[in-house]
């Protein structure tokens, strides 16, 4: 980058209008100056002001956290063939687990905001429940290479989570009690944290860091 041109008094008057601006714009050459000390003395002056001037500029606009350089994260290992597959077959159940997560949190809201019935919250939760119990059995049928044994247990912890949380809202049309549905959340949230901690190690994509 090249330097810039001198900065005159009246050019440093729109950098912020601090004590250091106005009173370099109050300098003037005194008329008359004879004998090179005066001169030098002004010059030297000027030079000081201006200095503070610039400095007092530059800080203000500074932004307000200078960047600190971080060494680059080494790069995450490639999944194996077998890893690969087991994460591509694992895609199609967990688009379906989500689905129906979501749908059933929205029926919970929706109901508390009295926008539906208990006969449409009910209509909502029999084929979820399906959709849970199908996604465990599914799961079942795969087999994890051991290195993704654990996340594997921990998925479908979560999907016998769902079906908790569908069971325990269930209750509410056999009682009349909607404390049922307080009661059906924590499995609930549990299990969409599960599914979430699990998606962010297989589908970095779908869950963007904030």
């Amino acid at each position: 980058m090249g330097r810039k041109g001198a900065i005159s008094p009246e050019g440093l008057r729109g950098t912020g209008g601090g004590p250091s601006v106005k009173m370099l714009s109050h300098l003037r050459w005194p008329l008359g100056v004879k004998g090179t000390a005066l001169a030098a003395t002004v010059v030297a002056l000027l030079g000081i002001v201006a200095f503070g001037v610039i400095r007092e500029a530059t800080t203000t606009v500074r932004a307000p956290g200078a960047a600190v350089s971080r060494p680059a994260a080494p790069p995450k290992p490639a999944w194996t063939r077998a890893e690969e597959a087991y994460i591509q077959a694992l895609w199609p159940i967990h688009v379906e687990v989500e689905r129906n997560a979501v749908r059933l949190s929205l029926g919970r809201i929706f109901y508390k905001a009295k926008e539906i019935g208990k006969p449409e919250l009910k209509a909502r939760l029999e084929p979820t429940l399906t959709a849970f119990r199908q996604a465990e059995e599914r799961m079942q049928a795969l087999q994890p290479p051991p290195s993704l044994a654990r996340a594997h247990e921990e998925y479908l912890a979560a999907v016998r989570l769902f079906q908790q949380s569908v069971l325990e809202t269930r209750k509410m049309f056999e009682d009349g009690d909607d404390g049922h549905l307080l009661a059906a959340y924590p499995a609930s949230r549990e299990g969409s944290d599960k599914i979430r901690e699990i998606g962010v190690k297989f589908w970095e994509d779908e869950f963007p860091p904030h």
